[in-house]
């Protein structure tokens, strides 16, 4: 085994010549990478150092960042992790690379900040190791970063939802920008919403005759559209909050979106069939109003979560669209099947 001097010689020089590449912070200047938060002052062992001797080295030169070590070979590559109470756990005899983790993620410096943050959030890391395109360790993303991310990728997610586009600088022109410009960028979306009312006024005529038959079925429309719109927005907020750190496919996450919605449907309807039935003593009424809720909450859920997405793979701001355009959808959605249902089950 090669003598505790040599190594520690060795890996001096090493962590000088590292702590020198420290400018991927500065090359990647205001992009949101893992490079901009890289640190390369970090604990670091060769795999044959013994867990003594790293412990020795530590106190003796602390680095900034000690919430991993990093194991590496002779050259450079990263081989293996393993946090602090880990270290101290081990006899002081041991090789770390023995007891290192070597299935662990690893990020490139020019990584997306978001998926480091869900990266370390999935794994339950406290820092995330950054490596090379030949996985020579670089340093860390450590955990006070990781924290900033969390923080800026929330408040952005916040105010994208809240109809402010990512960039700061466009974030502030939306609200400070002349009420012409304003207006073009809003008012296409409502245009489409005003389009989106006129076919509903359609659907209700269509469904003249039935609504001549009992008045009483347009008085549910109000209610049910309403609830459609809420389930919708809830689901939005949603969308907004947990597809940036899901790692779940599309598809997995539409499927629960429908199964909870048609929960929420369920319970809806459960709880105004009775309701309608006492108070219009129309059984067929209720049942119709019941099962447009289950199919409402549905719809709702589902165009919620899939409208951003698609709205964002578009390069549109789904801050803006997505509510104007996700209620005239669902609205128009949910009238037609409260109507289809009363045309089944009440003539």
């Amino acid at each position: 085994m090669t003598d505790t001097h040599t190594v520690r010689h060795r890996t001096k020089r090493r962590w000088s010549t590292l702590a020198r590449g420290r400018g991927p912070q500065a090359d990647h200047g205001h992009e949101e990478v893992a490079g901009r938060y890289l640190s390369a002052s970090v604990a670091r062992a060769l795999a044959d150092e013994t867990a003594g001797q790293v412990l020795d080295r530590l106190l003796a030169h602390p680095p900034e960042h000690t919430e991993i070590l990093c194991v590496t070979d002779e050259s450079g590559h990263l081989v293996g992790i393993l946090d602090l109470a880990q270290l101290l756990r081990l006899p002081r005899d041991r090789p770390v690379g023995q007891a290192a983790h070597r299935n662990f993620p690893r990020i490139h410096a020019d990584s997306d900040q978001e998926r480091v943050a869900s990266m370390a959030l999935h794994h339950t890391l406290v820092a995330v190791p950054v490596v090379d395109t030949e996985n020579r360790l670089l340093g860390i993303v450590p955990a006070s970063a990781l924290l900033h991310i969390l923080r800026r990728e929330h408040v952005e997610d916040i105010h994208r939802f809240a109809g402010i586009t990512r960039e700061a600088m466009r974030a502030r022109e939306a609200i400070e920008e002349p009420p012409l410009r304003r207006l073009r960028h809003r008012l296409p979306w409502l245009l489409i919403g005003l389009l989106g009312s006129t076919l509903a006024t359609f659907i209700m005529a269509r469904f003249e005759h039935a609504l001549g038959i009992n008045p009483a079925i347009a008085f549910f429309v109000p209610g049910l559209v309403y609830l459609a719109d809420a389930i919708g927005t809830q689901t939005e907020a949603v969308a907004v909050r947990g597809l940036s750190l899901s790692h779940a496919r599309l598809g997995s996450l539409v499927g629960g979106e429908v199964r909870t919605g048609l929960l929420i449907g369920l319970v809806l309807g459960g709880l105004t069939l009775p309701g309608v039935w006492l108070a219009f003593g129309d059984l067929r009424l209720a049942l119709a109003v019941s099962g447009a809720l289950v199919a409402a909450g549905a719809i709702a859920t589902t165009i919620g979560l899939v409208l951003p997405w698609v709205l964002d793979r578009l390069g549109s701001d789904p801050a803006y669209g997505s509510g104007p355009l996700a209620t005239i959808i669902q609205d128009l959605l949910s009238l037609v099947t409260y109507f289809l249902i009363i045309a089944a089950v009440m003539t």
